[in-house]
């Protein structure tokens, strides 16, 4: 029998890549320094790094659901090359008010729902008591506080402007603010492997 793994559950645009509102093309996927550093990291300490991300630009129309599993295939191939690895990739196709009509739909995946962490669960055997949500975003660490993860917001991306206009009137807070990903991963072996 397996034991069950820890598992960090990470954001992508402004916690792994450049914030640049909607990556539209592989281009503009530019993986922030660290990054890869902070995977090897989790993959060496027996953490499952699990990305789990929205990307309504697909049901609006913005780019074709195809592009974002090009970017995830970027993504890994650069890790692969600086000797660290994802475990998983989830992301959320979806918006209410989307353009195109079979990814136009409320559903359950799109964070701070927390969908994209029970599909991880069902394909991983997590130990949730032990697991973090890290992103950028209010909504990262709304999902972090439904899921009953730990949070932690990184100041990259949408950071520090969540850090000073969000934060103070959120219920749910940041069991830690990182600089970034590397930041966030070492404070977590900290607490998990003293």
């Amino acid at each position: 029998m397996t034991s069950k793994k820890p598992a960090v559950f990470i954001d992508r645009d402004g916690t792994v890549n450049e914030q640049m509102g909607y990556i539209n093309h592989p281009d503009r996927f530019i993986i922030l320094p660290g990054v890869a550093e902070a995977f090897r990291i989790l993959n060496k300490n027996g953490f499952l790094a699990i990305i789990v991300s929205n990307q309504s630009g697909v049901a609006r129309g913005y780019f074709p659901f195809e592009l974002v599993d090009d970017i995830h295939a970027l993504m890994r191939g650069y890790l692969k090359k600086e000797d660290a690895a994802v475990d998983g990739i989830y992301f959320c196709p979806h918006h209410p008010r989307g353009a195109v009509p079979e990814y136009s739909v409320d559903c359950d995946c799109r964070k701070p729902k927390t969908g994209l962490i029970k599909k991880a669960c069902e394909q991983f055997d997590i130990d949730m008591s032990r697991s973090y949500m890290v992103g950028d975003h209010y909504t990262d660490m709304e999902l972090a506080d439904r899921a009953a993860l730990k949070g932690i917001l990184v100041k990259t991306g949408y950071g520090r402007g969540v850090m000073e206009y969000n934060l103070p009137k959120m219920t749910f807070k940041p069991s830690y603010i990182a600089e970034d990903l590397l930041d966030a991963v070492k404070w977590i072996m900290k607490i998990e492997i003293p």
